[in-house]
């Protein structure tokens, strides 16, 4: 995924990006971010997940052939879990949109700082519906 990507159909892009909150936090971090990374990439309707460290922030694009399947994802196994340990752990923010483009990597930081929303801690992270 080095430029913006063109797709057939419209699909479900979820940029998300999260630091951890201090250097003893990076191997927690890790523990949970490569299982949730296995998981994705196995997922119903997932077409695609990549991930990239972007001035610090870790970055991942999932491509979704709906929210629906997002969704789904986003509450099972490895996610789940991740998302309990994330409050303590993480700070960050996501974004979800319809589009018929991928978002290139350079493009990445720029839609997460001026779309994403930042996690709730109460909450499980949900994506916005809109178009980039």
């Amino acid at each position: 995924m080095d430029g913006t990507q063109e797709i057939a159909k419209t699909v479900y892009v979820s940029v998300t990006g999260l630091r951890p909150k201090n250097i003893f936090q990076y191997l927690r971090f890790w523990y949970f971010a490569l299982p949730v990374m296995r998981q994705a990439r196995q997922s119903p309707g997932n077409i695609s997940a990549e991930a990239r460290k972007i001035n610090g922030v870790f970055h991942t694009v999932s491509v979704w052939e709906d929210d629906f399947a997002m969704r789904r994802f986003l509450y099972q196994g490895a996610h789940r879990k991740a998302i309990s340990a994330f409050p303590s752990m993480a700070t960050g923010k996501t974004f979800g949109f319809y589009s018929q483009t991928v978002p290139s990597w350079a493009e990445v930081p720029v839609i997460w700082h001026a779309k994403g929303r930042e996690y709730d801690k109460q909450a499980a992270p949900l994506s916005v519906t809109e178009t980039a």
